[in-house]
């Protein structure tokens, strides 16, 4: 650790890969056009085109971003050389990746299937068809958690012993029409990214604690979730997540904090706060022998600046420039672990109270 805390001097992006290779985007919601082709046009990667069953959503999307709408999976995946982009539903990873040419890269939306016997099929797809395969859990790469590893990682926090995440906001799932009618939302859809950025920082937990369900107000399945992920003796680990508090954005909120023996940080992830527009992400420390809050400023946000460091990520292990696939299909493999776990713990009998004798 450097003597003096600067925090300009934290590295918030990927390196961008050489030679980018041309992308084929499966599928074509809101997640394609709000954030990976921004995403992709912002750092210059090429877009061979896209596909989606619904034709005519495909064709509106592509002329938007002036690509091609390919008209089958089969004629998509036949792109010589490309990073195949599975923008799909959870049920339609598996189909998409038996159908790409084995050796393929390519990058799967997350979550990696419905659920862990899911995940498992699409797991062992990729190592028969010798598939160099990650998943998109594209928190990972926002700047502000990039400067927040590198700051844990030159000691400014000392050990981390505290992850809070709490979360009161008012979230328009009617965005993704699939979701309406889904059986796992919450947790498998949205605190996933939690879930999955609290491994890369922690570790794997012993096990976890966790209740989620939905609102009287509406129809969805799960949509405010409480967790807690058991770390031993030293570290605790907590998530309250309320997608309900439609009641302004005065007391709305969507931030972690991380306190350590030595220091502390704590976030805001805009982006969830009025998506798709947002507010800006935030990222303050109070470094190890400071004595007082220090904003560290942002060189981008999480949307649509993580979706380009998750597929540079990916170009660049394609080419041999990276040696790590981050969020391989391995690791994230164990992120869904971790999902399975929470809902069956969510399934299950809470501990009862003593009866009066």
């Amino acid at each position: 650790m450097t003597d003096r805390f600067d925090p300009a001097s934290f590295s918030q992006s990927w390196p961008m890969p050489s030679k980018p290779r041309p992308i084929v985007t499966f599928g074509a919601g809101s997640i394609v056009g709000d954030a990976h082709f921004p995403a992709y046009r912002k750092a210059g990667f090429p877009v061979a085109g896209l596909y989606d069953p619904d034709q005519a959503k495909a064709r509106k999307l592509a002329a938007e971003w002036n690509v091609r709408a390919f008209t089958s999976v089969a004629e998509a995946a036949s792109v010589e050389g490309a990073i195949f982009d599975l923008a799909t539903p959870p049920a339609r990873h598996a189909g998409v990746l038996e159908a790409l040419p084995d050796g393929a890269v390519a990058l799967i939306q997350k979550p990696m299937g419905n659920n862990l016997e899911e995940a498992t099929e699409i797991l062992e797809i990729c190592r028969r068809k010798k598939l160099s395969a990650a998943v998109n859990f594209q928190l990972r790469f926002a700047p502000m958690m990039l400067a927040l590893k590198d700051a844990i990682a030159k000691g400014w926090l000392g050990e981390v012993v505290d992850f809070d995440a709490w979360l009161a906001l008012d979230t328009p799932w009617q965005l993704w029409e699939f979701l309406l009618k889904a059986p796992r939302v919450e947790i498998a859809m949205h605190s996933i990214h939690y879930l999955d950025l609290i491994r890369q920082l922690l570790g794997d937990p012993a096990g976890v604690h966790a209740r989620t369900l939905g609102h009287p107000n509406h129809t969805v399945a799960q949509t405010r979730t409480s967790a807690i992920l058991d770390y031993g003796e030293t570290v605790r680990c907590s998530l309250s997540i309320n997608h309900d508090h439609k009641f302004g954005r005065r007391h709305q909120a969507c931030e972690f904090r991380i306190s350590g023996t030595e220091g502390a940080a704590w976030l805001q992830l805009g982006v969830n706060l009025d998506y798709p527009r947002g507010e800006p992400d935030i990222l303050e420390i109070y470094p190890k022998g400071g004595d007082g809050w220090v904003p560290v400023p942002l060189s981008g946000a999480w949307f649509p600046d993580a979706f380009v460091g998750r597929m540079a990520n990916v170009q660049r292990f394609a080419a041999g420039e990276d040696a790590e696939l981050v969020s391989s299909v391995e690791d994230a493999w164990n992120t869904m672990a971790l999902v399975e776990a929470a809902y069956r713990s969510s399934a299950a009998p809470a501990t009862p109270l003593a009866r009066k004798p």
